[in-house]
């Protein structure tokens, strides 16, 4: 049923089906596809539209009739206001049958190949406190609740340090406490609050691009080594020594402090310098080689390397790729987008060569560090575009590959690289993807020369909608 007003749509008593992209559900009405956002598969909501195009519409609930059995009490106070976790709500055996047929219809409506039988998806073992790196962002016009207006007679305090409201670029939920990363990254991120707080330190403002403080990135490893990267925007170098010193003197067992000056109109500082204050400049985190062995590689990372942020997970993921490479110690490797060389360092004991390629050139002499104190000798790496780097004469150069990795960002391969991939026609490509649609889309044009033979999805990040999906495919020569 629906109701209509001046430019107003409410949909009433809609089944809501299945679980979607970004975190969204599924629900149809008159033929007409509905995707829903803060509801469960099994609920009966009415709806309020929001977006109406010819194909879909999107919408949000403004009540509910009857409650899916998926559902479960979120264990977070910021959930419903924060960017992230937004599948706390239903519980995790459930999360991960949603991600499981993500996958599935993903691969089975774009792709449209022939597919083996999908393992079941692969469970993360810690469902909180499983991230090794967060970012927080400073504002001087924090979100402020509808609980405190009510609560407050006086001017509410609008400095805050925290994540990002949904689709509000202008506004920062203040966190109390965030159950993604382990300890003491909370008390590191209330200490400088607090500290900012008492000392009148002026607090980013995201609309004039103006202030002291504009964030603070937290690392921790699995060697307990911690690193802390402060973002300012003005170089008051007073006031930046001050706080430095403070969190320094406050939490000892950081291993690496640094601070970046950003006075450009975003965050990213890959291209800036970064100032270590204290301790070393690099953390260190290790991976097992195989559950059956006690040599551990080790992962040097800096403040402008890239590392899984679900790192016990990745070793998961990185063992599935290995399996299916199924590798016997006389293959060239090329791992394309191989970041700080992870993957190719991770299979090399059980290759011959393996060649990494790389868009960033800081991840690549990252990837080269972390072969040379691994004592491996097998690799090689090199830095640009993917689609100007990997090309024939490449190719021919450093050998044609017995197995290609894979590990696109999520738009995937371009169509370049894929015809390279074509053109080397190794034996097997192992595709690793945190985009299922885009993986779909690109085994659809590798599929004349290659069949699937394993699906193995992996959940890195739950109470969320994101997945990692792991394919194998082999030469139909």
């Amino acid at each position: 049923m629906a109701r209509k007003g001046r430019k107003l749509i409410i949909l009433e008593h809609i089944q809501i089906e299945n679980g979607a992209a970004e975190g969204k559900c599924i629900a149809h009405h008159n033929d007409q596809v509905i995707f829903v956002e803060g509801v469960a598969p099994g609920d009966v909501v009415d709806i309020r539209i929001t977006r109406k195009k010819k194909t879909f519409m999107e919408g949000v609930p403004i009540k509910f009739h009857s409650y899916s059995e998926a559902r479960i009490d979120p264990f977070c106070s910021h959930y419903g206001l924060c960017g992230g976790c937004k599948w706390q709500h239903i519980s995790y055996e459930n999360q991960l049958l949603f991600k499981q047929q993500h996958v599935t219809d993903n691969l089975q409506r774009i792709a449209k190949v022939v597919l083996p039988q999908i393992s079941p998806i692969l469970h993360s073992k810690k469902t909180e406190y499983y991230r090794n790196k967060l970012e927080f962002t400073f504002s001087n016009n924090r979100w402020i609740t509808k609980e405190e207006m009510e609560a407050s007679e006086e001017k509410v305090f609008k400095n805050g340090l925290g994540f990002h409201i949904p689709k509000r670029f202008d506004r920062i939920l203040n966190v109390d406490h965030c159950y993604l990363q382990p300890e003491p990254s909370n008390k590191i991120r209330l200490a400088v609050n607090d500290y900012a707080t008492k000392n009148n330190l002026a607090y980013f403002d995201l609309v004039n691009q103006t202030g002291l403080l504009r964030n603070v990135i937290i690392r921790t490893a699995n060697t307990g080594q911690i690193m802390v990267i402060v973002q300012f925007f003005d170089n008051d170098e007073a006031a930046i020594e001050k706080l430095l010193q403070f969190v320094k003197e406050k939490f000892p067992e950081i291993s690496s402090l640094n601070y970046i000056i950003n006075q450009k109109g975003n965050d990213t500082f890959h291209d800036l310098d970064v100032v270590n204050y204290y301790g070393s400049l690099y953390i260190e985190e290790q991976m097992p080689i195989d559950s059956s062995s006690e040599q551990l590689l080790t992962f040097r990372i800096g403040p402008k390397s890239f590392y899984q942020t679900n790192g016990d997970q990745a070793y998961e993921l990185y063992k599935i790729t290995r399996d299916f490479a199924q590798l016997t110690g006389n293959e060239i490797v090329y791992d394309l987008y191989t970041g700080t060389g992870t993957i190719a360092n991770f299979v090399s004991q059980k290759a011959k060569t393996v060649i990494g390629l790389e868009y960033v050139s800081a991840a690549v002499e990252d990837a080269k560090v972390n072969s040379t104190i691994n004592n491996i000798e097998n690799t090689d790496f090199f830095a640009g575009d993917m689609k100007d780097v990997l090309n024939e004469d490449f190719v021919n150069k450093h050998g044609k590959p017995d197995v290609i990795i894979t590990d696109p960002p999520r738009a995937g391969m371009h169509e370049d690289v894929i015809k390279v991939l074509l053109f080397a026609a190794p034996n097997k490509i192992v595709y690793v993807s945190c985009n299922p649609a885009t993986q779909a889309r690109d085994l659809a044009l590798l599929d004349h020369a290659y069949r699937v033979e394993k699906v193995q999805p992996v959940d890195m990040f739950p109470h969320t909608h994101h997945v990692e999906n792991v394919v194998l495919l082999t030469s139909r020569k």
